[in-house]
């Protein structure tokens, strides 16, 4: 099958070339000026689109298995190839937690069945299950997950002993979700006697505090600083967390790297008043100035990757009361769209978008043939009308869970073609039903 996509301002590692690009089967074949067009199967026009590689997600919850009433792998990853999302990383907080390497498996299994997009999951650590994530195969699995705020289950990592355990011992990268968790407790219970479970969501980003957050993440460098372990710092929500992070030395020899999230971008604190619990994240979103702060250290590279923490929850459960209420909310399918915002207020460059969310996490992880229009790499690709007015609403919306924190937003460009390994996945407002999806493997 050989497709060619003519003339595309193709996007790739910092450069915008007007160019042709040939795909046979699932590779990017050629990629020039002119590409004649005999022995074509499918061409398509490109004129005025951008052409760039697909994104990769390196932090998702997609909530499969156990809790697929809130979304799942395949309701999930359609929503993201909706949305550009070509590859995503899943993190272990399901149910039952992905804390051995038979239920880690078991994730695999499912999503070569369900799965539209490229997919990873993580192994999750915990306090006793060292010998499990030092069988972890590091051809086939993305990295360790360590969650050192409390999450679903029994996946809170707070014994010293066990983390210098896992930072010396295992090899793969280890990505970690960072609050301190005696911090949190303390203000919780400073705000609960105040006002009982109905907490006001303005004090949110002051319960999940500026302190909590930099009080782990800098243990986590420190830890890693030490054993020379290779650390992932997931969602960083502070400017003073900035502060860790590195921009001196190329991405590659980085052993300490850092993600921020659409959402920490996008809003603050502020928004609370009228969005509620629909952005109650973890961490929480902070000020105006943390804000700024994220997107200073993402410019100048301190912060490497953008990437979502989709966590959908349904809207009855995001309506109790701020105690009972879930933190996360679904970003995939609008990740890259919101981020071309930007790129259109002037404030990040398209090339830059595309190396924090396509280049950046493909080099990080060290993914195999995808990240980069490359000939001979893998023809994951996403085609972008940056002149395209469109409203996020409930009828265009994918997630199982049927919202979005945006809903109301007007947005100006759309994804209106995603390839997933040469084939069409995704094509002006239809998903494919065909599932191409393939297990990502790692240079490792």
């Amino acid at each position: 099958m050989r497709i060619l996509i003519k003339n595309a301002r193709i996007v790739n590692e910092n450069q915008i070339l007007e160019s042709d690009l040939l795909i046979e089967d699932d590779l990017i074949l050629s990629i020039d000026k002119n590409i004649p067009t005999e022995n074509i199967d499918t061409i398509l026009d490109a004129a005025g689109k951008y052409l760039l590689p697909g994104v990769i997600d390196d932090q998702v919850h997609f909530r499969e298995p156990g809790l697929t009433h809130k979304g799942d792998i395949e309701s999930e990853s359609r929503a993201a190839v909706a949305g550009g999302v070509t590859s995503f990383i899943e993190q272990p907080n399901t149910v039952p937690n992905a804390v051995t390497q038979d239920l880690l498996e078991d994730k695999y299994q499912i999503a070569a069945q369900k799965s539209f997009a490229n997919y990873s999951f993580m192994m999750g650590g915990t306090n006793d299950n060292l010998d499990e994530v030092l069988k972890t195969n590091p051809r086939n699995v993305a990295g360790i997950k360590l969650f050192l705020g409390s999450s679903t289950g029994n996946m809170l990592v707070d014994n010293p002993e066990t983390l210098e355990n896992i930072f010396s011992k295992t090899k793969m990268l280890i990505a970690v979700h960072c609050e301190d968790e005696a911090t949190i407790r303390a203000n919780t219970e400073m705000y609960r006697e105040q006002y009982g479970d109905d907490i006001p969501m303005e004090y949110h980003h002051l319960i999940r505090s500026e302190a909590a957050c930099f009080i782990s993440s800098s243990k986590a460098v420190e830890l890693a600083e030490k054993t020379g372990a290779r650390l992932h710092v997931f969602h960083v929500s502070t400017a003073k967390e900035t502060s860790l992070f590195r921009n001196d030395i190329p991405l590659s020899e980085k052993k300490i790297t850092a993600e921020v999230c659409v959402h920490h971008l996008t809003f603050t604190n502020r928004d609370y008043e009228s969005k509620g619990t629909l952005i109650k994240w973890n961490p929480a979103v902070k000020t105006k100035a943390d804000r700024q702060g994220l997107w200073d250290a993402l410019l100048d590279d301190r912060i490497d990757v953008i990437a979502t923490d989709h966590a959908p929850h349904t809207m009855e459960e995001k309506q109790n009361v701020y105690t009972n209420a879930p933190s996360g909310g679904p970003l995939v399918q609008h990740s890259l769209p919101v981020m071309l915002e930007n790129f259109r207020s002037g404030k990040i460059s398209i090339e830059k978008i595309v190396e924090k969310m396509c280049h950046n996490p493909a080099i990080i992880f060290q993914i195999e043939k995808r990240g980069f229009i490359r000939e001979g790499y893998k023809a994951d690709l996403v085609l972008v009308d940056d002149n395209s007015e469109w409203t996020v609403s409930k009828d265009n919306i994918l997630y199982k869970c049927g919202w979005s924190p945006l809903e109301g937003m007007t947005l100006h460009s759309k994804v209106t073609h995603t390839f997933i390994n040469g084939k069409l996945a995704y094509e002006n407002g239809k998903v494919n039903e065909e599932k191409f999806g393939e297990r990502l493997l790692f240079n490792r």
